[in-house]
């Protein structure tokens, strides 16, 4: 299965470049799978339901979330209707929406895609991440239950991320970091076959401070003191993501690649599907 996961969406700059890269991406590497985290994705915090629907359309198949899931309210009342949007598994108990979702893959099959979110140096609300996505990939085990399993974890410290990493290894075919905007380079497939990036990046004008126009930051980083909104780079974003390719057989990867496109970073593409 060819799986490409793509990372924070950014806005409406962010939004442009899914559109614009997404569908060719789809049909010149045929993809099976595409995950699109579009919790940034309505300027910058949050999602509303005719963007979400924008990304279904671009060719996503799933849209996971974080910890901005609840910013745009109308998100506690469409996530409902909203089959293919996953909020972080271990939110409070009483929330809206699912954690997870099996999705029907454009080749025939079946993939788990589960959202969790960390502890470390985020919200105190969310429950242990790790008994959860536990309980999520008992009741659903890889091959039995699902041809493929992605987790995207919704984290800040990358010891948290690689912690997950390893407790997954061997039973999902990619953990997939996000939250942090800035894409790492230590794509790696771990010993017992999963595929894993502490962080995928944005899908975002990188001329920014993680997204956001550099004044504001800048001016709260010297001054401490806040002088207006956060409000989204509208440069030309770059398209961030990773692309993994997984055994049939197994469920397990068997090759993986940044993925890289248009605005100001290198590009980047995964020249065993090219």
């Amino acid at each position: 299965m060819r799986i490409l996961f793509v990372g924070d969406v950014v806005g409406k700059t962010g939004r442009t470049a899914i559109t614009d890269h997404l569908p060719g991406m789809i049909r010149d590497w045929s993809l099976d799978l595409v995950i699109v985290n579009g919790e940034n994705s309505a300027g910058g915090f949050g999602i509303t339901e005719a963007i979400y629907q924008e990304l279904l359309d671009a060719g996503a198949d799933a849209i996971t979330l974080g910890n901005h899931a609840w910013n745009q309210k109308e998100a506690l009342v469409f996530i409902e209707r909203a089959p293919r949007l996953i909020r972080p598994l271990n939110f409070p108990r009483h929330s809206p929406g699912r954690g997870s979702a099996l999705i029907d893959t454009k080749n025939g099959k079946r993939a788990l895609v589960i959202n969790a979110i960390g502890r470390v140096f985020m919200e105190p609300s969310s429950n242990d991440p790790f008994a959860a996505i536990e309980r999520e990939l008992e009741a659903c085990p890889l091959r039995e239950g699902a041809d493929a399993i992605v987790l995207d974890f919704h984290a800040e410290a990358t010891s948290e991320k690689q912690g997950i990493g390893f407790f997954c290894d061997g039973r999902v075919s990619l953990v997939v970091g996000t939250h942090t905007h800035v894409p790492t380079a230590d794509h790696q497939v771990l010993s017992g076959g999963t595929a894993y990036m502490s962080d995928a990046g944005m899908t975002g004008d990188y001329d920014s401070v993680i997204g956001m126009q550099k004044e504001e930051p800048l001016q709260r980083f010297l001054t401490g003191i806040p002088s207006g909104r956060f409000e989204p780079a509208a440069g030309v974003a770059t398209l961030s993501g990773i692309a993994v390719e997984t055994d049939d057989a197994t469920g397990l990867a068997v090759k993986i690649a940044p993925v890289r496109a248009g605005g100001r970073l290198e590009p980047a593409v995964p020249a065993f599907w090219t």
